[in-house]
């Protein structure tokens, strides 16, 4: 028989259960470790993705508590992007699409040497290979894909005087991926591949003569510093993903997703139109023009592009990049090339 102070006694134990197994414990904060991009990259990590993620929690009301670190500040390297996503080390990952392309070679058909000359068709890209790229994601990494995005266009500065492409011959230029370095040999230069933070000490001492990154990271690193040309002819765009592990995503409920989902699509929106806002003005402050109001202002030379120019990356798609590409993704990847002219025939021309 229970006495009055026993029965509450209980009934507070009974209740303090229910609370731990009812609606207060799904409440309990979700925990997301996130690997970003790397802090030499400047504005875009700066501005954009670090804040987005400090303000996310409350910008999307979702029970989580966020540790942002850039990837530069962990010890990880961009190139293992993959996998620290595929082993859970990181619930969420900023993807250099260039970099990890090593590891998954499909991706690297996003931004193929001449594929993107401006945004607007990278647009397009962007729409054509989405789904496929999350399908990748899911089945090789254990992740899904929650948005993609460029730097902007891929630029070239020089230490030893150029007045075109034509004069990379001989010379040694710093590249970041396969389908660029096979463009370089094309028109007679020597690709170096080296990491984005290392490329400033390596134009100082001659380890290379030329490099190319986009104009606003270029100036961010201090590449003006120590180069002297400036060519803004774009080879590539620069992609960069963000992707979940998919066990970090199951623990969000279906309607938590859809928050997210539409928090990285509005992050997304807004570099993309950043980016653009970002590369109209190093273009500008790299050579010393007005205005110039995101980044430093030097006063390199710029070497105008050419109409010859502007055909020898146009024409690289078909000539290089593109059976480059297909040559090792189709090793990884059965039928991988005819998924790519598939997806992206249609932009492009090329069947």
């Amino acid at each position: 028989m229970l006495f009055p102070r026993s029965i509450a006694v209980a009934s507070s134990l009974a209740l303090g259960l229910a609370l731990l197994t009812g609606p207060a414990a799904a409440q309990q904060p979700i925990k997301l470790q996130v690997a970003g991009n790397l802090l030499a990259t400047g504005l875009i990590q700066k501005n954009k993705e670090q804040p987005f993620f400090e303000q996310l929690a409350k910008s999307t009301g979702l029970p989580i508590e966020v540790d942002y670190k850039p990837m530069d500040t962990t010890g990880i390297k961009d190139i293992e992007g993959l996998r620290v996503l595929r082993n859970g080390l990181f619930d969420i990952v900023t993807l250099r699409i260039a970099q990890v392309s090593r590891d998954e070679p499909f991706l690297l058909g996003l931004d193929l040497v001449g594929l993107n000359p401006d945004y607007a068709t990278a647009r397009k890209v962007t729409d054509a290979y989405r789904a496929a790229v999350d399908q990748r994601l899911k089945e090789r990494y254990n992740a899904k894909l929650l948005g993609l995005w460029p730097f902007g266009p891929q630029v070239i500065f020089c230490k030893p005087q150029i007045g075109g492409l034509k004069d990379l011959k001989g010379k040694k230029v710093r590249v970041y991926d396969q389908s660029l370095a096979k463009f370089i040999e094309r028109i007679g230069g020597i690709p170096v591949t080296i990491s984005f933070g290392e490329t400033q000490q390596a134009l100082s001492l001659g380890v290379v003569d030329c490099a190319i990154t986009g104009p606003s990271s270029a100036n961010s690193a201090g590449w003006p510093e120590v180069s002297e040309y400036f060519m803004p002819i774009g080879f590539q765009i620069a992609f960069n993903a963000y992707a979940i592990n998919l066990k970090s995503w199951a623990k969000f409920d279906a309607q938590q997703q859809a928050k997210l989902m539409a928090a990285f699509k509005k992050l997304e929106d807004d570099i993309w139109a950043y980016s653009q806002e970002l590369f109209d003005d190093a273009v500008r402050c790299n050579v010393g023009k007005d205005p110039c109001t995101t980044v430093k202002k030097y006063s390199m030379k710029q070497v105008p592009v050419s109409a010859a120019d502007l055909a020898l990356v146009k024409e690289a798609i078909a000539s290089v990049s593109l059976p480059a590409f297909a040559e090792v993704c189709d090793k990884s990847f059965a039928g991988c090339s005819a998924e790519w002219k598939r997806l992206l025939g249609p932009v492009t021309g090329i069947k």
